[in-house]
């Protein structure tokens, strides 16, 4: 029998194993270091990563953090692993392909980390790059047609917006034209982190969760242009809140409604039009349930988070859909639904 060569047992074999097994298997011999580390391969394998299986849930607490699987027919978090934490507290702000894009909240600096490898890249540079203010500014992360992984970076400083890209290829920042209505540079609007679907990063401007003016501005990653368009048209009654998610590269906006009593919509978007998906009938829920969007359904059933951590679950009179979403923060509790991938923070 004719032996295998070793591209087929590198591009064909452990391109469709775990990451971790990829990492203990680079531990071998420096040749398998080598093509295990490779760009080419961390592509492959990270294209035949995206498969529900590999979701995994991130707590952080206030030295460690767990990693989770989901179970899905119970919708609970398996057994936690305990990961490595090289940070002191973080907020987490987007994540891609395995890559969490968090913020350092002593020190202000933006990092790209891999939870399941270990590996992170600090994005902070002598000339004040990649320090990122809670409140004051927006990012996210995402890849472009040339795939390389980008940081979009939004500061907002005394009235005046400066508009950053950061380069993982390149391994640095440079400035972009972005024109805003004025009213956006107030400090009563506050920005979300980043939502990519398709090669859009969508951006939630919000006045105030009760009343004010809420709209999304749309970046094309390619183009490296901004454009505004309206969130859903739904009514505000008390607390006012959308979070944006992207399914199958589709892009959905979570609506929830009101005070002690809410309602929750689902809302999709084709083109620059808003189509309402899904309603659920009204809840009661008091203030100490209140909850951040849920980050997967199935069965039928919506799944919401609440501030402790715990799942929250609305029954649906729908089909199941069967789909995850991806969380940023968790209200009091930081974490992340991210990819276990090898992909790196650094080239």
């Amino acid at each position: 029998m004719a032996d295998i060569s070793v591209e087929i047992i590198v591009f064909e074999i452990f391109t469709r194993v775990p990451a971790k097994v990829v990492g203990r298997c680079k531990s071998v011999c420096k040749t398998w270091y080598s093509l295990l580390s490779t760009k080419d391969f961390a592509k492959i394998h990270c294209s035949r990563s995206l498969i529900s299986s590999n979701q995994r849930i991130l707590f952080v607490g206030d030295l460690t953090c767990s990693v989770h699987p989901i179970d899905i027919q119970s919708c609970d978090y398996g057994p936690g692993t305990i990961v490595p934490f090289p940070f002191d507290d973080i907020s987490i702000h987007s994540n891609l392909d395995g890559l969490l894009l968090v913020g350092l909240k002593r020190t202000y600096e933006l990092v790209l980390w891999n939870p399941t490898t270990g590996a992170y890249k600090r994005l902070s540079t002598p000339d004040y790059h990649g320090f990122y203010e809670h409140m004051l500014d927006g990012v996210g992360l995402y890849i472009d047609v040339n795939e390389d992984y980008k940081v979009l970076h939004i500061k907002r400083r005394g009235g005046v917006y400066c508009v950053s890209v950061y380069s993982r290829s390149l391994d640095s920042w440079r400035s972009i034209p972005f024109v805003t209505k004025p009213e956006y540079l107030s400090l009563s609007f506050h920005w979300s982190s980043g939502t990519l679907c398709g090669d859009i990063l969508y951006f939630r401007v919000s006045e105030s969760l009760v009343g004010g003016t809420n709209v999304l501005i749309c970046f094309d990653v390619n183009l490296e242009q901004f454009k505004e368009i309206s969130f859903p048209p739904v009514r505000s009654t008390g607390v006012f809140c959308g979070e944006l998610v992207n399914v199958s590269n589709e892009l959905y906006m979570f609506v929830s409604n009101g005070y002690r009593v809410m309602s929750v919509e689902l809302w999709k978007l084709e083109e620059e039009h808003w189509i309402k998906v899904l309603a659920c009938p009204q809840v009661s829920m008091s203030l100490d349930l209140w909850c951040t969007m849920s980050h997967f359904m199935t069965n039928g059933n919506w799944l919401l988070m609440t501030k402790q951590g715990k799942l929250f679950e609305i029954e649906m009179d729908t089909k199941p859909f069967q789909c995850f979403y991806h969380v940023n923060c968790f209200r009091l509790k930081n974490g992340a639904m991210f990819l276990e991938t090898v992909v790196s923070p650094t080239l």
